[in-house]
């Protein structure tokens, strides 16, 4: 996510989002009643009497203005809308007052206009731009014994490389062949741990090389293989860690990293409810009577309730309280688990009786 404009005092922020996770975050941070302003296209009819090919009408694209009336996110398709009555675009063309949809797409900028935007709404669009200036994936392409890194960067991709194995054919004896091919291993792995501590490596080629590199990186570093994920690809190089990009398994592996650690933290919950009831606590009234008790060490807010006005202020005490808010997305099992109990549910760090 890029911010573009903040204008504070009338309660505007104009931003760009570039993945489909920023889609997600902007389905929960647009709400009924903001103003959504960005460019559409529009299926105009003729009226002025002339013949046209289709009397399906012309497509035009212009800037639009919607009064939000509701928002959906669909998760399978990544693709994110808003409804709501036109307010502002041109008159000649649209009718103001009618109904509209909005699609959000991704590297198209987007308008956000708020009565007020809430501390939690500004910390998790926070969240989003601090999260595209990190490093989102390394691809890792391997061909024979010749490897190519592709950074997966928010503004796009930085390419490194090659780096070289010089592993001469088969005719090399087998223990110098395999000397030659763990010093290949070990210059790649350098190069991938200069980028600190990795999210996600993807180790992609047409060949074995790559399942071979994932049982060194197993051996030798198993913090780095655990992150890893195979994938094929019919070249490599550059034109290897295109293919990649194209399969879309970047933007998969990352939404799914994130998925597991919220997954984690509801199965962590559900667990000690099981050993220990007593060490947790659901349901709105009883959380907040542990909230206003200082009780709550870890507290788990579905997605959904977050933004409601009555709740944003007991996710302010347990922070101040030195307390941790984790949110969770309502799209996976886990989202449901918690829906189940209520949508708020904490971890105490002393029992209430």
């Amino acid at each position: 996510m890029r911010i573009l404009e903040e204008d504070e005092k009338n309660g505007v922020i104009e931003l760009v989002p570039e993945t489909l996770d920023d889609l997600w975050h902007l389905s929960h941070i647009i709400e009924e009643g903001d103003l959504l302003s960005a460019r559409t296209t529009r299926r105009i009819q003729d009226t002025s009497g002339e013949k046209i090919r289709s009397d399906r009408g012309v497509k035009k694209t212009f800037y639009l203005g919607i009064r939000v009336e509701n928002v959906n996110f669909h998760v399978y398709t990544g693709r994110l809308r808003a409804t709501g009555i036109i307010e502002r675009g041109p008159e000649d063309l649209v009718p103001l007052g009618s109904h509209h949809t909005l699609e959000v797409k991704l590297n198209t900028p987007l308008r956000i206009k708020k009565d007020s935007w809430s501390r939690w709404t500004l910390r998790r669009l926070q969240e989003a731009v601090k999260a595209s200036k990190e490093i989102r994936a390394i691809i890792l392409v391997i061909e024979d014994d010749v490897a190519d890194l592709g950074i997966i960067r928010q503004y796009g991709v930085e390419y490194q490389g090659p780096i070289t194995g010089n592993i001469p054919g088969k005719r090399m004896q087998q223990r110098d062949r395999g000397k030659l091919k763990q010093e290949f291993y070990r210059k790649i792995t350098e190069a991938i741990s200069k980028y600190g501590d990795l999210e996600t490596l993807i180790i992609a080629g047409p060949g074995f090389y790559k399942s071979d590199f994932h049982e060194y990186l197993m051996d030798m570093h198993p913090e780095i293989g655990r992150k890893a994920v195979i994938e094929n690809t019919g070249t490599g190089g550059r034109s290897g860690i295109y293919e990649v990009l194209r399969k879309g398994t970047v933007e998969k592996v990352s939404s799914e990293n994130r998925i597991a650690s919220e997954i984690r933290n509801v199965n962590t919950l559900l667990e000690r409810l099981a050993r220990d009831p007593d060490s947790v606590v659901y349901g709105r009234d009883e959380v907040i009577n542990a909230i206003n008790m200082g009780a709550v060490e870890k507290l788990l807010v579905l997605d959904r309730v977050v933004s409601r006005e009555d709740i944003e202020g007991y996710l302010d005490i347990v922070e101040s309280m030195g307390g941790t808010v984790i949110l969770i997305s309502s799209e996976h099992e886990g989202g449901r688990q918690l829906e189940a109990l209520g949508g708020l549910a904490g971890i105490l760090r002393f029992k209430l009786s």
